[in-house]
C-alpha cells in the first residue's frame, strides 16, 4: 500500500501559500493548511476537498505552535513543511514603529526558525539518520529581497537576509542526513502582501511581478528537485547573485531609481494604507 504523502503549509491563507497548497494537492499530497483567519482556510479546504486539513492559530505564539505541530503530526509523518507565513512593510525605517518592526521578524524570521526547531524534534527518528532517501524536507519561503537591500524596506530584507542566512546554515547542518532544506525566493508577486502603493511603484520603476500560480509552479520544480535553493524571475535571480560579488555596482544602479522610491515614500507616509494592511497580509 503506497504511503500517504504529507505537507504542513504555513501562511496557507495567503495568494502564495494557496497556490502552493493547490500545487501540492495535485501533486498528490495530502495539505495541513496553517493560517490565522479560519474563514479563509475553509474556503481554501473546500477548493481542496479531501486533500486537505486545518490548524489554525498564530506562530509568534509558542503555545500555539506546539498545538499546531501536534495537531499536525495527528495526521501522520510529515514529509513536507513548507514554512510560507510572512508579512512586509514599505516604509521609511526611521517612521516604522517600533511594535511593526517587533512584529515583521517575529513572524518572518523568529517564529519560522522556532517552528522549525520544534518540527524537527518531532521527526521520528529514522529521519534523523543518514540514508540515500531524503525523508523530510523543510522549504523557507523567502524573497529577493532576501539577497539585495532595498530602499523603503530596510526590516523586510534584514528580515529575509536573516531566513536567507539560517535556511543555509541549516542546510549544511544536516547535509549529512536525510533531513533536506531548501531556500525559495521569490520577486514581486500579486498578493496583498503588497500595498497598492508598492504596486504602483512597480509599475513605475519596470519591475516584473509574477503571479501567485507562476510562483507555485516554479516551488514545485524545486520541490522536484535536489537543489538547495531557488530564485525566481530574470534579472532579479542575476541581481541576487550579482549583488553578492559586486554590490557596488549594485548600489549605483538603484540610486539612480532612489528619487523615484522616496516619492513613493513619502507618497505612503500621507496614506492610511501604508503598513497596516501589509502587516496583517501573509504571502
Amino acid at each position: 500500500m503506497k504511503q500517504e504523502k504529507i505537507c504542513l503549509v504555513t501562511g496557507a491563507s495567503g495568494g502564495i501559500g494557496r497556490a502552493i497548497s493547490r500545487e501540492l494537492a495535485s501533486a498528490g499530497y495530502t495539505v495541513i493548511l496553517q493560517g490565522r483567519d479560519l474563514d479563509k482556510l475553509t474556503d481554501i479546504r473546500k477548493e481542496l476537498r479531501y486533500n486537505s486539513h486545518i490548524v489554525c492559530g498564530d506562530l509568534t505564539d509558542e503555545n500555539a505552535r506546539n498545538r499546531i505541530l501536534n495537531e499536525a503530526f495527528d495526521y501522520g509523518d510529515i514529509e513536507l513543511l513548507v514554512n510560507n507565513a510572512g508579512i512586509s512593510s514599505f516604509s521609511d525605517f526611521q517612521d516604522l514603529a517600533k511594535r511593526e518592526l517587533v512584529n515583521l521578524m517575529d513572524i518572518n524570521l523568529l517564529s519560522p526558525m522556532l517552528f522549525t526547531h520544534e518540527f524537527l524534534k518531532r521527526l521520528s527518528p529514522s529521519k534523523s539518520t543518514n540514508t540515500n532517501k531524503v525523508k523530510a524536507t523543510i522549504v523557507n519561503v523567502g524573497s529577493a529581497f532576501g539577497s539585495i537591500g532595498y530602499p523603503g524596506f530596510s526590516a523586510y530584507c534584514a528580515s529575509k537576509f536573516g531566513l536567507y542566512g539560517f535556511t543555509e546554515s541549516l542546510s549544511r547542518e544536516l547535509a549529512d542526513s536525510n533531513i533536506r532544506v531548501a531556500y525559495f525566493a521569490p520577486r514581486a508577486t500579486h498578493t496583498n502582501i503588497n500595498s497598492d502603493i508598492v504596486d504602483e511603484m512597480n509599475r513605475s520603476l519596470g519591475n516584473a511581478s509574477d503571479s501567485p500560480e507562476f510562483v507555485a509552479k516554479e516551488f514545485m520544480t524545486l520541490i522536484r528537485s535536489n537543489k538547495a535553493r531557488k530564485f525566481v524571475g530574470w534579472p532579479e535571480k542575476f541581481f541576487a547573485r550579482f549583488n553578492g560579488v559586486f554590490p557596488e555596482i549594485v548600489d549605483r544602479a538603484i540610486s539612480t531609481k532612489l528619487n523615484k522610491i522616496k516619492r513613493f515614500l513619502n507618497k505612503s507616509r500621507t496614506s492610511e494604507s501604508v503598513s497596516e494592511i501589509s502587516l496583517v497580509e501573509e504571502k
